[in-house]
């Protein structure tokens, strides 16, 4: 009988790990990290943090994790902080200098979507096997599909914060300085997609 490989889980980038680390190290309570990594199965990681593409059944692990053991509130918070971090990431390690020089200059419009091409060339590092769609205008919507973040969880209130820190960072950086970002709809709440605008003022 031939034995058929099962496919190979999806990865996605190691920052939606480390920067959550991060923030439990500086605000969490002394024991939180370790904590909330083994719940996630995800013990190893206490020793060395992730430098390579992660199964992307581990953020959604990590993030079940945090709420469970934080509660929603916190949990939220936390997830928001790293995704901002993860934008500061970005900004410092993979965005070429010159192409943010050149959004920077760019009216807002015209910046939004330049950036929202550039983010969907690179979805696949944050959504896995979920998919990503940016629409530019006034407001701006970002959504996502099948995400890692909130996957298979029930919710009474939007999750996904630690999308909504990230593309905060990215579009109050390379937009607008007043550009904010709220999820206004949740996968997690029962709607068929997380969508996330994106406001600032002219």
């Amino acid at each position: 009988m031939t034995q058929v490989a099962a496919p190979a889980a999806a990865r996605v980038g190691p920052n939606a790990i480390i920067r959550v680390a991060e923030v439990l190290r500086e605000v969490g309570e002394p024991d939180s990290l370790s904590l909330i990594l083994t719940a996630a199965g995800l013990a190893p990681y206490l020793d060395a943090l992730p430098e390579e593409m992660v199964e992307e059944h581990e953020v959604t692990r990590l993030q079940e994790a945090l709420r469970t053991h934080l509660g929603v509130a916190q949990a939220r918070s936390v997830a928001h902080d790293a995704g901002l971090r993860t934008g500061d990431y970005l900004l410092a390690n993979r965005i070429p200098k010159p192409v943010q020089r050149l959004l920077k200059l760019l009216p807002a419009r015209l910046a939004s979507r330049i950036l929202i091409k550039a983010i969907s060339r690179n979805a696949w590092t944050f959504v896995g096997s979920g998919r990503f769609a940016g629409t530019p205008g006034h407001p701006t919507e970002l959504s996502v599909v099948d995400g890692p973040i909130c996957r298979q969880a029930i919710a009474a209130e939007p999750i996904c914060d630690f999308y909504a820190g990230s593309f905060e960072r990215l579009f109050s950086t390379l937009v607008h300085p007043n550009a904010r970002v709220t999820e206004v709809a949740c996968q997690a709440m029962g709607a068929p997609r997380c969508v996330f605008e994106v406001r600032w003022s002219e």
